[in-house]
C-alpha cells in the first residue's frame, strides 16, 4: 500500500469562531448490501467490533465507526493502514451474498470543525436542522455543504467530523474557513446552549 497523503497540505484554520482542520487520512470503506441481513450485522462486527446503526446515525468507538448512508449503504471508518484487511474480513463474512465493499479512502477528505460556534459554522452551510434539540450525538446528515455534497456527524460536544470528496476538499475548506470567520457568529445555536 502506498503512503497516505492527504487532500490538502496542512489545512487549518484558526482564529475565527469555530476552528477547521483537515484530518490524516482514514480508512474508509464504502459498503452496499441488504443492511438487515444476518449475515451483515455479523460482517460488521466482526470487522470493526461494532453493530449496524440505525437509520441517520453513527457508531463510532475509538477509530472504527460505522455510519449509515442510506438504505443499502454503510461507511466503515477504520484505520488507514487496517483497509485492505477490514474488506478481506469483510468479503470472507458476505460470502456468495450480493454485497459490495469497496476502499474510498484515497476518494474523501475529512475535516474536524471545532469550538462553541461549531453548530453555526454548519448552519450557515447545510440544509440541516442543526439545533442541539434536533441534532444530537450519534446522528449523521448527508447533505449539502452549499454546492457539494457532503456528510457530517457530532464527534463532541463542540465538534463534528465532516466528509466530503477529495476533489472538492479545497472549496470545503475554503467553505468552511469563510463561514468561520471572526466576527461572523449568528450566535444563534451557541446561544440557545
Amino acid at each position: 500500500m502506498s503512503d497516505a497523503v492527504s487532500a490538502l497540505k496542512a489545512a487549518e484554520f484558526t482564529g475565527g469562531i469555530a476552528e477547521v482542520t483537515l484530518m490524516d487520512p482514514i480508512g474508509m470503506i464504502s459498503v452496499r448490501g441488504d443492511l438487515g441481513a444476518g449475515y451483515m450485522k455479523k460482517a460488521l462486527k466482526k470487522a470493526v467490533g461494532l453493530g449496524l446503526p440505525d437509520t441517520r446515525s453513527v457508531q463510532i468507538n475509538g477509530d472504527r465507526g460505522v455510519a449509515w448512508m442510506s438504505p443499502d449503504e454503510l461507511l466503515l471508518l477504520c484505520p488507514y493502514d487496517q483497509v485492505s484487511d477490514t474488506i478481506d474480513t469483510l468479503t470472507k463474512c458476505f460470502g456468495s451474498n450480493h454485497t459490495l465493499a469497496v476502499n474510498v479512502s484515497d476518494a474523501r477528505a475529512v475535516f474536524r470543525i471545532s469550538g462553541a460556534h461549531s453548530r453555526d459554522v454548519l448552519a450557515k452551510l447545510a440544509p440541516v436542522d442543526l439545533s442541539p434539540d434536533s441534532f444530537t450525538p450519534g446522528m449523521i446528515r448527508r447533505t449539502r455543504l452549499a454546492q457539494v455534497p457532503a456528510a457530517f456527524w457530532i464527534e463532541d460536544g463542540d465538534s463534528f467530523r465532516l466528509v466530503c470528496f477529495r476533489s472538492v476538499a479545497q472549496y470545503v475548506f475554503d467553505l468552511l474557513k469563510t463561514a468561520a470567520q471572526a466576527g461572523s457568529a449568528p450566535e444563534y445555536y451557541s446561544a440557545a446552549r
